[in-house]
């Protein structure tokens, strides 16, 4: 039983590394506005009074 403290650690760690990893790059994509996904989705999308019925 004295490697499941090891395990639990691990997984702390790779979720603690996710966490930085995630608000990092969150912080990195709020500088730069819309997204690349995002405004390539809005860019391609027909307006509301365009489509046919």
């Amino acid at each position: 039983m004295n490697r499941k403290p090891d395990i639990i650690r691990a997984i702390v760690l790779i979720f603690a590394v996710g966490l930085v990893i995630t608000g990092f790059t969150s912080m990195q994509s709020s500088e730069k506005g819309f997204s690349a996904a995002a405004s390539a989705y809005t860019s391609e999308a027909p307006p509301a009074d365009s489509r046919a019925n």
